[in-house]
């Protein structure tokens, strides 16, 4: 009985994930995937964009239970090297620098308001 009452604790303590959190995430990276002509730079390093996606994908997997949400992904995920602490960039072909996680914020402001114009 007491095993009952505890996993039912946990069970309403646990957050859920829900489906339209996976695909606004997965949406997100597929938006970094397809930047053609930009370089992510993590802790001084130059990447992809392919390699960004992989890298991000990498850490929400490591870090699923504590993401409920795409805002969630971004601050925990996209905003800042675990390691170093320091903010990631995206630098554009002209030359323009960005922090990647106020890219992903305007990205997934223009998925929320899209998915409100078609309901």
């Amino acid at each position: 009985m007491k095993a009952l009452i505890w996993l039912g604790l946990l069970l309403f303590a646990s957050p859920v994930f829900s489906a339209e959190a996976n695909q606004e995430i997965e949406s997100l990276l597929s938006f970094l995937k397809a930047q053609s002509g930009v370089v992510f730079v993590r802790n001084g390093s130059e990447h992809t964009s392919t390699q960004a996606e992989s890298h991000l994908r990498m850490k929400w997997d490591r870090q699923r239970k504590k993401i409920r949400s795409a805002d969630d992904f971004i601050a925990a995920c996209a905003s800042k090297s675990s390691i170093s602490g320091t903010r990631y960039f995206i630098r554009y072909a002209n030359g323009q620098t960005r922090f990647a996680d106020e890219v992903l914020r305007d990205e997934l402001r223009r998925l929320r308001e899209a998915e409100k114009r078609s309901s």
